[in-house]
């Protein structure tokens, strides 16, 4: 398997440093496009009418994050000490990152945050998606993961975001149903 990782990183990462418009894409698709994508949910909640719902899709995507990046990551991290592309092969990444590698921190945030977005607007949720997976290549392009920590990364992020999200349905029933009852 480390030598398919190896080979899949090389495939990606030869294309680095080739041309400095690809580079800059490199850069902002790594690092910057998270913000845009946070903005974005934050839009996709303050859009809705009622302020129960708004409420709940902010706390099941904080929750489903918070246990994704904050807690599962950390603890794998703590245990399995996987060194990062650029330490391993001696070379000097396009963005500065430091700690272990497995899984992607980037990546289990983000597809957490895709999870929960899926939930509640399929089609929005398919645009988080594609965007989080290109920002896991864009990581393994600017070399500062290897795709198993991406591929490790999205299932930690969509395993948390669905416990979370089926914990609290519940909730989301009884605001549903008294939404209902309103009417």
């Amino acid at each position: 398997m480390t030598n398919l990782n190896q080979y899949l990183f090389q495939l990606i990462y030869q294309f680095s440093r080739r041309n400095s418009l690809l580079d800059y894409l490199g850069v902002f698709l790594s690092q910057y496009l998270a913000y845009i994508l946070v903005l974005g949910f934050l839009i996709f909640i303050f859009y809705k009418r009622d302020w129960r719902l708004r409420f709940f899709i902010f706390a099941d995507g904080a929750i489903a994050v918070i246990l994704a990046r904050g807690i599962i990551t950390e603890l794998i991290r703590f245990f399995y000490h996987s060194p990062r592309p650029f330490d391993v092969l001696n070379f000097a990444p396009l963005i500065g990152e430091s700690g272990y590698s497995f899984p992607s921190g980037h990546a289990a945030w983000f597809f957490a945050l895709a999870m929960i977005v899926y939930y509640f607007n399929r089609r929005l949720g398919i645009w988080y998606f594609v965007f989080a997976a290109i920002m896991g290549i864009a990581r393994i392009f600017v070399g500062v993961h290897w795709p198993l920590d991406i591929l490790g990364g999205a299932a930690v992020g969509l395993l948390s975001a669905f416990l979370v999200h089926k914990l609290l349905k519940p909730s989301l029933d009884k605001i549903s149903l008294q939404e209902h009852n309103l009417q």
